[in-house]
């Protein structure tokens, strides 16, 4: 008897241990049955999607049937999508309307957002707002001293985000003023800095693309914007198949899928074939083995191994800038990138080859000297990519160790090099292998 009690409580841990690594169901909690029921009286099926927890992605939906490829994901229909229409039927719409200048599609979303969010109870929205992120980890969030070490041109690109975000906070006060006869507070007190940064994270990675046609009361920019309630809990994986779209006979958003999906495991979409840089950028988060992942080499780091005293070296550079060859030059799981090795051979054309520079970037051998020192400098900065990327992962444990505050965002950062570095030992093992070759 003692025994069989054994058994079936090492059977019932065992089912506990597979569960949470499959997923933890979250159906039952408040707010996604409160989710599930705002969208049953606007028309949202159920669906064989349950909101659960991953101990890889977090938060995410997994299925409880198997999913074949063709199978239809979810259906999400057009009354359930908060668009730039949703805006301007609400009680924004005719300040949007009046207002010039006109104010961005973008920007009408994020001023929905942040009313609604305060109006708090009152919202009809109010079952959407309660299941998004309450904070971001796009690079426009991070701290200074994590913006400082993350890889070049990303940390440019996050210096850019954040300057973005900050003008269209100054170049919208006047805006977010028009709105006070909606408001009993003061609304700098609603419309603060923060409040639009979580806004403008909350439409730059959750939206899908919806295309809109023109509306006069808003600026030139695309309106291509829908914020989808549930569907947005779906996890990205660069390793999955979708065919995503509005479908105009039944007048929702849908999503198909073309890999299977055992029942109990976690549903993913892809949101494109980006690498890490990007998805960290516009997303907040970073995919391990990301199959697209490349690491950047700057045009800082290029010339660093050249001769100096070259007397064609400004020409080569004005060369490679016009034919679009200093930027992304990388090194990916198979070695450095063609674009890479194509640049290094035109930089290091002697005097005598340098009339033949139309043939390097056409891919031509010019000759075995030309050749072999491309593969030495290449060989050359990898290895300081490595040693690199080695010692900002050491400063990242050392500030672990120090700012408890900045671990999460850290660890993210910790993350992105991590991968930074597979990558260049890969390229370091490639390259050794091609010289043991030669």
């Amino acid at each position: 008897m003692k025994k069989s009690r054994g058994r079936t409580g090492r059977k019932r841990r065992r089912k506990h241990l597979q569960s949470f690594m499959d997923g933890a169901n979250c159906s039952h909690r408040l707010e996604y049955i409160k989710l599930k029921k705002w969208l049953k009286d606007r028309g949202f099926g159920d669906s064989s999607l349950r909101p659960a927890e991953f101990w890889e992605t977090g938060r995410g939906l997994m299925t409880t049937k198997a999913l074949q490829v063709r199978d239809l994901i979810i259906s999400l229909p057009e009354k359930c999508l908060l668009t730039t229409g949703t805006v301007l039927s609400s009680c924004l719409g005719e300040y949007v309307v009046k207002w010039k200048p006109p104010v961005s599609p973008l920007m009408a979303l994020c001023t929905f957002l942040i009313a609604e969010k305060h109006f708090g109870e009152k919202s009809p929205w109010k079952p959407y707002l309660d299941v998004l992120p309450k904070t971001y980890t796009c690079p426009v969030c991070l701290e200074r001293d994590v913006v400082n070490l993350l890889p070049e041109p990303l940390r440019k690109k996050a210096q850019e985000q954040r300057t973005t975000v900050q003008e269209l906070f100054e170049s919208s006060k006047a805006f977010f003023s028009s709105l006070q006869p909606l408001f009993a507070e003061d609304t700098g007190t609603v419309f603060t800095y923060s409040a639009l940064e979580w806004a403008w994270c909350t439409v730059n990675t959750r939206t899908i693309y919806m295309k809109h046609s023109q509306r006069e009361c808003f600026s030139l920019e695309p309106d291509v914007y829908a914020l989808a309630p549930y569907l947005d809990l779906l996890n990205h994986s660069p390793n999955v198949q979708v065919k995503a779209a509005f479908n105009e006979q039944t007048r929702s958003y849908e999503i198909w899928t073309n890999s299977q999906c055992k029942k109990y495991e976690e549903v993913f979409i892809c949101y494109g074939p980006h690498d890490n840089q990007r998805l960290l950028l516009e997303y907040g988060f970073v995919a391990m083995d990301n199959p697209h992942s490349s690491v950047y080499v700057s045009s800082d780091t290029l010339l660093k191994y050249l001769p100096p005293l070259d007397k064609q070296r400004k020409a080569k550079l004005a060369i490679l800038k016009d034919h679009d060859f200093l930027e992304n030059l990388t090194f990916g799981w198979d070695g450095p990138s063609w674009r890479l090795l194509t640049a290094l051979k035109l930089l290091s054309l002697g005097a005598d080859e340098f009339a033949c520079w139309r043939r390097t970037l056409l891919g031509e051998v010019i000759s075995a000297r030309n050749e072999q020192q491309t593969w030495n400098i290449v060989g050359k900065i990898c290895h300081f990519l490595l040693e690199e990327t080695q010692h900002v992962l050491l400063q990242i444990s050392q500030l672990k160790r120090t700012k408890e505050s900045l671990k999460p965002h850290l660890a993210l950062v910790e993350k992105l090099h991590l991968e930074d570095l597979k990558i260049l030992q890969k390229s370091a093992e490639i390259l050794c292998n091609l010289n043991m070759a030669t």
